[in-house]
């Protein structure tokens, strides 16, 4: 499960990169009853979002022109320039180099080889996510990929990660991930290995996207639809899992909705 026990290599943030801040935060605000924050005069148009005064995300512009909005998970990393080296040397892409932003930490944006976007972050004073695994905030992250093998070797290498493997009844596989050194307990995300056909969203490159936990998957996806956004599939009972959709916000922006079977995943 996710917590906010951060380590190296545990999702710290996730991050919305859209043409329009503020109409995204009204979306994600009707729908998930999230509190917006503006960033203040240093951080321009950059808004926090909070659940019950807690921060659970932010949300600002699109880092390249070309890309799509889409949100970023940021990873905790002990050494930004060191890990940033690692990327390259995995064949993996820098597209924003390590950057100070003040006080707060130091953050570089890459892609993995099969192009999966995702942000390095080496903490300062901003504490990141303070509520997660609850509804309303964020409870998993999960990389859809085109090789879900070579996704865990680049992972492995560049901070890590641990896997475990389940197997689905039609004889596909899904790979659980968690941080080094920790148990089955910390798993926090997942790999998931698909075709590019069906990964029009991105043009068949890999894709991260957060998975929000909900206490009420039909209402919510109700609520998704009555913001502007769009339930592309589901909600659906999921065994050994529970019940989820997979949405879009207005702006096109991917994310998944789930409630829980268990308290916890």
């Amino acid at each position: 499960m996710l917590t906010t026990d951060f380590v190296n290599g545990s999702p710290r943030w996730v991050e919305l990169g859209s043409d329009s801040p503020e109409g995204s935060a009204d979306f994600y605000s009707r729908v998930f009853g999230w509190e917006i924050v503006s960033g203040g005069a240093r951080l321009g148009d950059y808004l926090t979002l909070k659940l019950d005064g807690a921060y659970t995300a932010g949300i600002g512009s699109r880092i390249l022109d070309d890309e799509p909005p889409a949100w970023t998970i940021y990873f905790q990393v002990d050494d930004i320039e060191e890990s940033s080296r690692r990327v390259r040397e995995l064949g993996g892409t820098l597209q924003v180099e390590p950057t100070e932003v003040f006080e707060l930490g130091s953050v570089a944006h890459a892609t993995d080889p099969q192009g999966g976007w995702f942000a390095l972050w080496q903490p300062g004073t901003f504490v990141g996510m303070e509520v997660v695994d609850r509804p309303g905030a964020l409870c998993w992250v999960e990389l859809w990929t085109t090789s879900a093998r070579d996704a865990k070797d680049f992972y492995r290498g560049l901070f890590g990660w641990e896997s475990s493997e389940v197997s689905f009844p039609d004889g596909g596989t899904y790979t659980a991930v968690r941080p080094s050194g920790t148990g089955e307990d910390r798993h926090f995300g997942g790999l998931m290995e698909m075709l590019p056909e069906q990964l029009p969203q991105t043009e068949g490159s890999a894709d991260w996207h957060p998975v929000f936990q909900v206490a009420d998957c039909d209402a919510l996806a109700s609520r998704v639809r009555d913001a502007g956004g769009r339930v592309h599939m589901g909600p659906d009972d999921v065994p050994g899992v529970g019940k989820l959709a997979v949405c879009s916000d207005r702006f096109s922006a991917g994310f998944v909705i789930l409630e829980p079977l268990n308290e916890h995943l």
